[in-house]
């Protein structure tokens, strides 16, 4: 569904991804792991087209979408649900659900979807009327979430979901990422926290300093030493 071949991308003269090689296939969750500065976020921003490679190829639903810009990923069936959530916090909930289909042009079905998302995050449902800026950071996530899943994509692109969350919320995002893929949406993840990451996901990527060190399935990569002293110290330790 997603694939990166060879691709550079820099800032100015910095060069922040390296000959990068992914592949998402449909109907997958694909997680990408790494330290700060490692170029996750770089990734996410080169899929919805925020940042160009300068070389190399990213395809989806294999066709080159290197030159198009966001909306137009957006109304392909790309979604981001980006790092912080980035919601409109002087708008109510239910206005930043409805941005997520800003980019749609069947509009008869918005009741339906909607539906849909409350169906997923009745808490989103109790809140739609008050302003998104007042919410938890908990349910600032899953409004983040239902606005992408507004567009109707068929691939979300999560950034660090966990950020800021209390353990609680962690663990319910990361059910519902789970919900939404066998309800037939690919998910590729970006995430710091390895060990949630790695139990939902089919395979993942390690990105250190703009190279894939490793990927493979996540169960291979849950038993990795590597992985487990510098992401799992807590498991290895035990």
């Amino acid at each position: 569904m997603l694939e990166f071949k060879g691709v550079n991308t820099y800032y100015g003269e910095l060069h922040v991804l390296k000959e990068v090689n992914y592949e998402i296939k449909q109907g997958e969750i694909v997680c990408l792991l790494g330290g700060n500065a490692s170029g996750k976020s770089t990734t996410m921003k080169s899929v919805l087209g925020i940042v160009r490679p300068r070389s190399g190829q990213i395809m989806y639903e294999g066709q080159l979408i290197n030159n198009l810009p966001t909306a137009a990923r957006v109304q392909r069936g790309i979604a981001p649900v980006p790092e912080a959530r980035r919601l409109f916090p002087r708008m109510t909930v239910l206005e930043n659900l409805e941005m997520g289909a800003y980019t749609r042009r069947d509009k008869h079905n918005l009741h339906d979807d909607l539906e849909k998302v409350y169906a997923l995050f009745p808490r989103v449902k109790e809140r739609r009327q008050q302003l998104a800026g007042t919410l938890s950071g908990g349910e600032q996530q899953m409004v983040a979430i239902g606005r992408a899943l507004m567009a109707r994509p068929r691939l979300i692109c999560m950034d660090e979901p966990s950020m800021g969350l209390s353990p609680a919320f962690v663990d319910q995002v990361f059910e519902i990422i789970q919900t939404i893929n066998k309800l037939g949406t690919t998910i590729f993840v970006v995430e710091q926290n390895a060990s949630m990451a790695l139990s939902i996901a089919h395979r993942g990527y390690v990105l250190q300093t703009g190279e894939v060190v490793l990927s493979g399935t996540a169960k291979s990569l849950l038993e990795n030493k590597m992985i487990q002293q510098a992401y799992l110290g807590e498991m290895a330790a035990n």
